[in-house]
């Protein structure tokens, strides 16, 4: 609840844009402690609590929000994680990206680790806390069927200042146009929880849109905050349950075998949760799976 409230005030305490209107959802996945109505005023709009029955994940979490915000007209619709804090000019940044770019596309903003957050926090100098990349643009090896961050644990010093395309956008904030998820739909909920953002870039490269990375644009990032943390049983199920779908919706037929004879070697060596995950796989078992989660 804490890091919603921070993100909520840090998103209504951006810079205002002339004629740009920012309505806010917040998206309560039946959390034990459901987010309160009538309790955030914002400046830049109107704020909405999407409650929704169950807890649909992050894809279907987010899916709930933006229906609820097509529905009341919005051209362009971010997804953000509720562990973020935005910079008072990212929506300035935003919509100056969004004016230049001629070919529609998805943006992505540049994200920090927020300080304290950092994997490795020890690393860096106390100068430099806030200023260490999580994510500034994204790379996929396709031939592990591995997707990463550029620039992650790198201290910003204006390396990735380019505006460019990059591969995949992060699902931690992605901006959306109405028109392109008119033409590709929303995030695919079989993945619940992981490479759903990875599945909507690639969507939105096939379908010939980009994926613009915005350097201008900022915000920081409380890591792994509603995954339960870096390593934890849920990333292990997930990630290596939905890498297996990714990999075989997008990657080539080499790397696909590849996967085959990798899980062959998780079932026999893996961790418990890695097993389950590539059981699960194999068994459609998808959205939820078999993990212990809420309902």
């Amino acid at each position: 609840m804490d890091s919603t409230k921070a993100c909520i005030h840090s998103l209504c305490g951006m810079t205002a844009v002339k004629n740009v209107e920012v309505d806010v959802f917040i998206v309560d996945n039946k959390s034990p402690e459901p987010f309160p109505e009538g309790k955030v005023r914002c400046d830049l709009g109107e704020v909405y609590v999407v409650r929704n029955k169950g807890n649909f994940g992050y894809s279907g979490g987010m899916n709930s929000g933006m229906t609820q915000a097509l529905a009341r007209d919005a051209d362009y619709i971010a997804v953000v994680n509720n562990d973020t804090v935005f910079d008072k000019k990212f929506l300035h940044a935003v919509v100056e990206a969004i004016r230049i770019e001629k070919k529609p596309g998805i943006f992505v903003p540049k994200i920090y680790f927020y300080p304290g957050t950092e994997y490795h926090h020890d690393r860096y100098k106390e100068k430099e806390w806030g200023k260490v990349l999580w994510y500034a643009g994204g790379n996929i090896d396709w031939k592990n069927v591995l997707a990463s961050h550029r620039g992650v644990d790198e201290v910003d010093a204006g390396q990735y200042d380019g505006e460019d395309k990059t591969l995949f956008a992060t699902g931690c904030c992605i901006i959306l146009p109405k028109v392109i998820l008119e033409e590709i739909g929303m995030f695919d909920d079989r993945y619940y929880l992981y490479f759903e953002d990875i599945d909507l870039s690639m969507r939105v490269k096939n379908a010939g849109f980009f994926v613009y990375f915005v350097p201008k644009a900022v915000l920081w990032h409380k890591n792994a905050q509603s995954a339960g943390g870096p390593g934890s049983n849920l990333q292990e199920y997930f990630i290596t349950r939905n890498r297996l779908l990714f990999g075989f919706t997008y990657a080539p037929i080499r790397s696909r075998l590849a996967l085959i004879r990798e899980s062959i070697s998780v079932l026999l060596h893996g961790r418990k949760w890695q097993k389950k995950g590539v059981i699960d796989f194999y068994l459609s078992r998808l959205n939820k799976g078999t993990f212990p989660l809420m309902s």
